[in-house]
């Protein structure tokens, strides 16, 4: 029974006659299957007596019948203090700043400060990110040194500084009441981190470029997820633009196998994680979506979210004894701590420059930069780290983002046009 997991996590290289890379010759534990039951297994212990809490708040009408200094908090978690917005838009952003009296140059040097924000955070975030799963720490000349392979304290590192970030953010700044019953933030949470975690699990078995362009790949689950969860319709341009993502991603896949490296070839296990991170993540942007429908700003949104991430993988964690083996790791090497901090930083500043970049620019600007972003991140990772790409998988990667800048100019067009609809016809809605 011991050999079983390892077994099937080998079968994909077995298939293709390759080594087995080194993270599949360790413990079953380590196996990811196994760690994302055992993790699961530790939300759950939070999650269900969290729910039968709620069940039993609701069935009591403790709204009306509770007392006590414990009432506001139990309101507050399991009813909220408001009713819904009648229009989304009320409380899913903040209205976007309009330049009346800003010069030109001031316009530009903001516009600058967003895309040099945004990509200084992100393109550091996805070098340290490959850095921390897939080299070692401690490598000498006599010591192979060891690889950190708890993703789960990293989404628990990046959740705590988000969780802070977004705290003195809403403590220092305005916002609006607060009105959405707490716990409903925790699946967008329990989705999130499950997402983060399948993320950087999946880099210990594809490269880097592959995610990148996996990622640019979810507008496709994110359109079926639409339709299940929101009850979304689309135009013919989004599924052209999300057929064509597939034809491009493709084409980058299928160039990469005959390369036959451990570094690049994308194995089973790599496109199941991959697959989970997308499911994953386009749960948790229709979720937040319809959340919205409360009055909130993103940062109350940040805020509530990783309350519950943090206490999701802070006890799950706690319950397995991994976050005293993760510190200790930490004190044995340095240079680990400096990048666990800097990917947290990176992280908890690139969603601030988010929420700057929409409030001052608009959607349509900030999908553009991180556009650039991912097509720069690809670069930077194959420059760094050695990713070839051939020249069908260039032709792909090229593919991938003529479809994403068709996407947003398409998206723009039919902004445009919606604002000249009569009163009575709606648009028709977009992810």
């Amino acid at each position: 029974r011991f050999r079983l997991p390892l077994v099937l996590a080998s079968l994909p290289t077995m298939a293709t006659g390759e080594e087995i890379a080194p993270a599949l010759q360790d413990s079953w534990g380590d196996f990811w299957l196994f760690r994302f039951f055992v993790n699961a297994a530790g939300y759950a212990s939070i999650v269900v007596p969290g729910f039968l809490l709620i069940h039993y708040f609701k069935r009591r009408n403790y709204l009306e019948t509770g007392r006590g200094i414990c009432f506001p908090v139990i309101k507050s978690c399991v009813f909220g203090s408001e009713v819904k917005s009648v229009h989304q838009d009320d409380g899913s952003l903040p209205p976007r700043a309009e330049p009346t009296e800003s010069s030109t140059a001031r316009q530009v040097f903001k516009l600058l400060f967003c895309a040099a924000g945004l990509q200084a955070s992100y393109l550091t975030w996805g070098v340290l990110q490959e850095r921390v799963m897939t080299r070692t720490y401690g490598a000498t000349e006599t010591d192979p040194g060891e690889k950190f392979k708890d993703s789960q304290f990293l989404v628990f590192m990046n959740r705590i500084l988000a969780f802070t970030v977004a705290g003195l953010y809403c403590a220092l700044t305005k916002q609006p009441r607060h009105g959405a019953p707490m716990y409903k933030y925790s699946f967008a949470s329990l989705s999130n981190i499950l997402s983060s975690w399948c993320q950087y699990e999946a880099l210990k078995y594809i490269s880097f470029p592959t995610q990148v362009l996996a990622k640019a790949s979810k507008v496709i689950p994110v359109m079926m997820m639409g339709k299940l969860v929101s009850r979304k319709s689309y135009e013919y341009w989004e599924y052209l633009t999300a057929a064509l993502i597939s034809v491009g991603v493709s084409m980058f896949l299928l160039s990469s196998a005959p390369n036959r490296t451990v570094s690049t070839v994308t194995t089973f296990s790599g496109i199941v994680l991959l697959a989970g991170y997308i499911i994953f993540d386009s749960f948790t942007s229709n979720w937040q979506d319809a959340l919205f429908t409360y009055k909130m700003s993103p940062v109350q949104m940040m805020f509530g979210v990783n309350v519950f991430s943090c206490l999701f993988t802070v006890g799950s964690l706690l319950e397995q004894g991994a976050l005293l083996e993760s510190l200790r790791f930490m004190a044995r090497h340095s240079e680990f701590t400096a990048h666990a901090v800097l990917l947290s930083v990176c992280s908890a500043c690139g969603q601030l420059f988010i929420f700057y970049t929409i409030n001052q620019f608009g959607a349509a600007v900030f999908t553009i930069i991180m556009t650039l972003r991912q097509a720069f991140a690809i670069l930077l990772s194959c420059l760094i780290y050695g990713h070839t790409v051939t020249v069908v998988g260039g032709l792909g990667i090229a593919v991938v983002f003529m479809a994403l800048f068709l996407r947003v100019y398409a998206r723009s067009r039919m902004k445009k046009r919606s604002k000249k609809l009569p009163p009575g016809e709606t648009p028709v809605q977009k992810v």
